[in-house]
């Protein structure tokens, strides 16, 4: 048996929002319940395996949570951009990392860490960039840590992450706004933006 909802039909745009909430959620609940047990117990392969993944599934999930198609599509290319070039430059150097693993050079690790995070920071500023940023390198610290890789595995996987980023991602605040103005004594045009 179906129920009506109680003040007539459900909408689409309020299934959508709860759906949104729930990817953040579900995001904040991987980051708390993945990584910090990891933590505690003093393994940060696991953690950084965990980030890895969850942060730049937050960066996806905010483009929900900012209605933002645009930022959507600007991470989805930066992203496979940084993918692309990471792997296929893994298997063209095919450089042994310091526990003699072949195609340690660039770390993917750090690379799907830093492209969440560069785009966090590019596209919605340093609020959600910092913490974003300090979770990304601490993947590349524990890369490094667990002699997974060398510094500069982590530093390339980095830089091309950022890189990707900085060619596909816009300010999401970045427009401006060009309005008319109508007054007894005058009539003019203002002008605002942010950067």
């Amino acid at each position: 048996m179906l129920l009506a909802p109680p003040h007539g039909n459900l909408t689409m745009t309020g299934t959508l929002r709860s759906n949104k909430a729930l990817i953040i959620l579900a995001c904040l609940i991987a980051i708390l319940a993945g990584s910090a047990p990891c933590l505690a117990a003093g393994n940060t392969d696991n953690a950084a395996d965990i980030l890895r993944i969850v942060i730049p599934a937050t960066a996806y999930g905010m483009t929900f949570h900012h209605h933002d198609q645009e930022g959507r599509g600007q991470f989805s290319k930066a992203f496979l951009t940084t993918v692309g070039i990471t792997y296929g430059l893994k298997t063209a150097i095919n450089h042994d990392g310091p526990n003699g693993h072949q195609q340690s050079f660039p770390s993917g690790h750090a690379a799907t860490a830093f492209s969440g995070a560069s785009f966090l920071f590019q596209r919605y500023g340093w609020q959600t960039g910092i913490p974003a940023y300090a979770a990304a390198t601490f993947v590349g610290w524990s890369r490094i840590d667990s002699d997974d890789h060398d510094l500069i595995d982590v530093a390339a996987g980095g830089a091309i992450s950022i890189i990707s980023t900085h060619l596909f991602t816009t300010r999401l605040d970045n427009s401006l706004q060009v309005m008319p103005t109508i007054s007894d004594d005058s009539l003019g045009v203002k002008i605002f933006g942010r950067w």
